[in-house]
Formats: C-alpha cells, sequence, structure tokens
C-alpha cells in the first residue's frame, strides 16, 4: 500500500482524473445519473418489502441473503459500480410509494440497503433507519440544532459512513433540493490555484463530534479532509465541524494556512456550476459515496399538516468495496455496528429495531 505523505505531497500532489471529478452544470445536462426501475423490478421490490414487514425481522440481525434479488441483482451491481468507482453517486427512481405504507416503504429500502453494503447505527441511540424531518424552526447558527431536524439550509459536509443512502417518502412543500458537489473536482481546483496550500488537506483536522450528536463519548474526532492511497482519491469533509471543534479548550487551534484553506476550500465549493441540484420525487433513492461526493440542502418550507411534512429515510451503509484510505480516515473509526451497541454497552432504553416503529420519526428537536 502506497500512502502519499505530506512531504511527498508538498513536491507534487496529483490531478484526479477519473469520473469522480465532475462539475454539476455538465452533469445535470446528461442524466446519465438517474436509474429507472423497471415494472419486473418494482414488483419484486413490493412482494419481497411486503414479506419483509410480515415476517418483521431484527433490524440488527436480518441479512441481504434472507431477501434475495433477481430482476434488481444487476441494477445493484451497477449501482454499487457507480457509486465506488464513477460519479459516486447515483439516484433511483421508480417506486410507487404513493401506495405504500410508510412501513413498506422503509421495508423496501433497507432490504436494498442490505444488498448495496451493512447498515450501521446513527446514534447512540441505536437507530439503524433514521429520518430528515423536521421537528424544530431552530436554524443552523443555534449550537443545539440537529441538521436532520430542522428546515434551514444545510452547508455541504460528508456523514459518518462509507455510504449516505436518502429515500424520499414526501417532499417539501417548497424547496429543500438536494445538492452534491464532486469532492475531486474542489480538490482539482484547489491544487490549480494554490498548489503550496493543497497539501494541507492531507494533515488531521479535529473535527466536532458533540455537535453532530449531543450523546456523543467524545468531543472530538480527528480525521484528515483528503486520503491518497495507492492512486485512490477520497475526501471527508465539512468545515462547519472543524471550526466548531475550536471551541473546545483541548483542541489546538488553525494555522493561518489551515484557515486559508479552508476558506478556498468553501469558496471553490459555492461556485455556480459546481454543484448539481436534485428535486426528489416520492419513492426516489440517492445513494452516494461519503468519500466522493460532499451534500448539501436548500432551506425548505413545509405542509402545515404533520402526515404531509418532508420525509426522507436514511441509511449509513459501511461498504467492503476494497478501498483503500489512511488509518482513522473519516469518522468510521467511531462509528457504531448494528449488531450491538458501542463498547458492548447496553441497549438503549429507546432503541428501535422493527421495520414498523423504525419508520416513525422520532418527535425530538
Amino acid at each position: 500500500m502506497t500512502v502519499l505523505t505530506l512531504p511527498q505531497a508538498a513536491e507534487a500532489l496529483p490531478p484526479v482524473t477519473t469520473s469522480a471529478a465532475w462539475r454539476g452544470d455538465r452533469l445535470a445536462e446528461t442524466g446519465e445519473w438517474i436509474y429507472r426501475l423497471s415494472d419486473e423490478q418494482v414488483a419484486e421490490l413490493e412482494t419481497l418489502g411486503t414479506r419483509f414487514v410480515e415476517s418483521d425481522p431484527d433490524l440488527r440481525i436480518v441479512q441481504a441473503s434472507d431477501y434475495p434479488l433477481v430482476a434488481c441483482a444487476e441494477a445493484v451491481a451497477e449501482w454499487g459500480r457507480d457509486v465506488d468507482y464513477g460519479r459516486g453517486f447515483v439516484l433511483v427512481r421508480g417506486l410507487r410509494t404513493h401506495l405504500y405504507s410508510d412501513p413498506l416503504s422503509a421495508a423496501i429500502y433497507y432490504i436494498l440497503g442490505l444488498h448495496m453494503g451493512d447498515p450501521i447505527r446513527q446514534n447512540e441511540m441505536g437507530d439503524v433507519i433514521d429520518h430528515v424531518y423536521a421537528t424544530s424552526d431552530k436554524m443552523m447558527d443555534d449550537p443545539t440544532a440537529r441538521s436532520s431536524k430542522v428546515r434551514d439550509q444545510l452547508v455541504y459536509h460528508s456523514d459518518s459512513s462509507d455510504i449516505v443512502a436518502l429515500m424520499c417518502l414526501r417532499p417539501a412543500k417548497e424547496g429543500g433540493l438536494s445538492c452534491l458537489v464532486s469532492g475531486a473536482e474542489i480538490y482539482n481546483e484547489i491544487l490549480r490555484r494554490r498548489p503550496d496550500l493543497a497539501p494541507l488537506l492531507l494533515e488531521p483536522f479535529h473535527w466536532d463530534w458533540r455537535r453532530q450528536d449531543p450523546e456523543a463519548p467524545s468531543d472530538t474526532y480527528t480525521s484528515p479532509i483528503v486520503s491518497m492511497v495507492d492512486g485512490v482519491f477520497s475526501m471527508y469533509a465539512g468545515s462547519l465541524y472543524i471550526l466548531t471543534a475550536q471551541e473546545y479548550p483541548a483542541v489546538p487551534q488553525l494555522t493561518a494556512d489551515q484557515i486559508e484553506v479552508l476558506r478556498l476550500f468553501d469558496e471553490i465549493t459555492y461556485e455556480p456550476g459546481m454543484a448539481i441540484e436534485m428535486d426528489f420525487r416520492p419513492g426516489d433513492i440517492q445513494w452516494l459515496s461519503n468519500y466522493a461526493a460532499l451534500h448539501a440542502r436548500t432551506i425548505f418550507h413545509d405542509f402545515p399538516e404533520p402526515q404531509r411534512r418532508r420525509h426522507l429515510l436514511r441509511l449509513w451503509l459501511s461498504r467492503d468495496s476494497g478501498r483503500p484510505v489512511v488509518p482513522g480516515f473519516g469518522k468510521n473509526g467511531v462509528v457504531q455496528v448494528r449488531a450491538a451497541p458501542r463498547d458492548g454497552r447496553a441497549e438503549h432504553p429507546e432503541a428501535r429495531f422493527d421495520i414498523r416503529t423504525s419508520a416513525v420519526p422520532r418527535l425530538i428537536s
């Protein structure tokens, strides 16, 4: 394994020339990132999902082999290739969620998730299916705001898994666009404009863990923004949590150059044409590699009725794709597997591991 170290990077960092480096304005013109399910594939997923709801398996231990795919098998393999080695994401369209109960939609989604990777726990309560559903009018400048529980816009960031997946049950009345930007293209632009600063992206930064999860066992964790191993580029980013980590006394203060490279990173990220925006429709599923693209969301306005509010299901997946990354990269070193809570702790009293209750959002702010 060849790991690109900081001294080597200072001499010559290579640009990324694969399909993972893309501009949103060009990609949006193609539609190649949308996969439309066939009638046969939809029928298979509806049959399997119905059996899943009726069988009510424990979400901690159910396996993909319990719900084998035939009509969808090659499609799942294609999505995996796109996520691992291509542009880094795919949008799957065609499920008839307007005809399903939420547990049936969640069951279909979870089955596909099992075939795309292994679900991991998303919080200290142990949820393996989480919800993007606004229960608060807080804005993101409130340190107590949870990004998945508010209507405010979200800045570009990476999540805590190999793959983050979103399924749209109901879109917003207005807004709430999903925005993606290529990490490799941001890196390439930094390399073009400030090659002297680019190597700093390979250094470890402190990230605010407490702000991401109030029940986290530590205030921070560390990770570089860029990993370069055997020529494979990976990114873990989101300057918000690097900057808020500075509030903890034990965290070293950022240098002037580190602040400058973070500023440049954000400047490039938000330049016109860099990102692609998509308006989720009911039944849409987005599979996204956290190593390849950063994601954000525009502000949105909800319907007043709780049952009509914008509601997305979220999965975090661990995926054994053989992708090499530097040790301790991203948040993979601190996430929890689905089979058991962290460090042998007892299950949280509010833990939910059946599909019916997991399909209902927690009413917390």
